[in-house]
């Protein structure tokens, strides 16, 4: 299920970081050689350190708080379309996240990459 759900989250994106606990779905082979496939850097939190990175357990927590405790899924195929649904459609697109300024995750992308690409010149110096 793991797999699953990573090339899902693969699929229409390449994040530059995947944070996740140390759990033994996270560090195999497979889901590790798919990261890294993807050129994506991976971030695991310290044994026993589950607040370790902020973001990502705010997000489990919106998941929790906002989705699954408002629903009695059916079954595996119920939930799979639920949660993908929450976070294609509510979280992504309707959602404003105070740390992106106040932007929904699809606003902040747009404007991030309609941003000019600039390349540092070296200034020489007499």
């Amino acid at each position: 299920m793991t797999l699953i759900a990573l090339r899902r989250a693969l699929g229409p994106h390449r994040p530059a970081i995947h944070h996740s606990d140390q759990g033994v779905q996270y560090a195999a082979t497979a889901y590790i050689q798919m990261l890294l496939a993807s050129g994506v850097h991976i971030s695991m939190a310290t044994v026993g350190e589950a607040t370790e990175h902020g973001y990502a357990e705010r997000l489990m927590r919106t998941i929790t708080e906002e989705e699954v405790t408002l629903h009695d899924y059916i079954d595996f195929h119920d939930a799979y379309q639920h949660l993908g649904g929450f976070l294609d459609d509510v979280y992504q697109h309707k959602r404003i996240h105070s740390a992106l300024g106040y932007l929904t995750p699809a606003e902040f992308e747009t404007h991030w990459l309609q941003q000019p690409i600039t390349i540092p010149m070296k200034l020489e110096t007499p």
